[in-house]
């Protein structure tokens, strides 16, 4: 897997930016928001909510950050966060987690969710 500054070029406007084991911690240390969409290839409800993940993060860039991990690559990541079902969308301040969602929800669920913790 290719992996992209965590920064970015553009932050936000290519869409989440893939995390790994390696730079997991260091992207949500920012004092910004940050949105990560916990998934794995095989889950189909994943595949689901994925487009609406890369919609909010082109639409909100200006406010949070957006992450994607693949569970399955980062078994480390995945343990951390004791992560159990998937999807799950986490939101993280300064490091440390700060709501989640788990499953398929609305996209209207996860932009209040956004708007009342940026």
């Amino acid at each position: 897997m290719e992996n992209k500054n965590i920064f970015g070029k553009n932050p936000g406007k290519e869409g989440p930016i893939e995390l790994n084991d390696g730079n997991f911690k260091s992207f949500v240390s920012s004092p910004k928001l940050s949105v990560i969409d916990l998934w794995a290839a095989w889950c189909a409800p994943c595949r689901y909510i994925s487009p609406v993940v890369d919609e909010l993060s082109r639409e909100y860039a200006e406010i949070a950050n957006f992450g994607k991990v693949n569970v399955d690559e980062n078994p480390v990541t995945s343990r951390a966060l004791r992560i159990e079902s998937i999807p799950t969308i986490m939101f993280f301040k300064n490091g440390k987690p700060v709501d989640v969602s788990i499953g398929v929800v609305p996209k209207e669920v996860l932009v209040q969710k956004i708007k009342n913790l940026a």
